[in-house]
């Protein structure tokens, strides 16, 4: 059941969508929301690791991230709290990638502010919200992609994440608490998984899968 002043995370680098964005929350939840915004995505990331939020709204234009790697790596940091990317890129294939990367919703900037309000009250009711789309999804090759990147557990998204950022192993295993021997073993079941036989490979299929091209 959605609260009555539900908590919600906007992460766009743009005061004036954040502040549509919130008018639009606005006439969703007339009794109002509770909104905090972040800029970037270290900012969201030290704003989810202190708050519990009922949605997160996020642009793929941001700063500090590049193609889809900053859902990823929010779906990472947030579990099952529901992740809306709010783009202004368009189009099956951005709408089916964002999908089987871990977003709950997908919402274009150029939705009318009608649209977008009804949206948001879907995101925090517990449902998705897709726009239809006349073109295609993804090809077979960048879907069998994102599920081997979707196979990963939380923990091995997070050593995957610390190695896109350039992270050493020490480093890797001084943010998520666990020894290097932990932070290898769980390399060695992401190179399993993904289909790669190295650091490098792993990133490479890594950028592949969060590409927004």
């Amino acid at each position: 059941m959605t609260p009555s002043r539900p908590a919600v995370l906007i992460v766009d680098d743009h005061p004036l969508f954040r502040d549509a964005l919130k008018a639009a929350l606005q006439k969703a939840f007339p009794d109002g929301a509770d909104t905090a915004e972040a800029a970037s995505i270290t900012a969201a990331m030290s704003a989810v690791s202190d708050t519990r939020y009922d949605l997160l709204l996020l642009d793929l234009n941001i700063p500090d991230a590049t193609g889809f790697d900053g859902l990823v790596k929010l779906k990472t940091a947030v579990g099952d709290t529901p992740v809306y990317v709010v783009s202004a890129t368009e189009g099956g294939e951005a709408y089916a990638r964002a999908q089987s990367l871990g977003a709950s919703g997908y919402l274009p900037k150029s939705l009318s502010s009608e649209d977008l309000s009804a949206a948001l009250v879907t995101a925090l009711d517990g449902g998705t919200w897709f726009p239809v789309s006349e073109d295609g999804g993804l090809d077979a090759e960048s879907e069998a992609v994102a599920a081997r990147l979707a196979s990963l557990t939380p923990a091995q998204r997070r050593v995957l994440n610390g190695l896109s950022d350039g992270l050493l192993n020490k480093q890797i295993a001084y943010e998520m608490g666990i020894s290097e021997a932990t932070v290898k073993a769980h390399m060695t079941a992401i190179f399993r998984k993904l289909g790669a036989n190295n650091r490098t490979q792993a990133l490479l299929i890594f950028k592949e899968a969060t590409s927004a091209d």
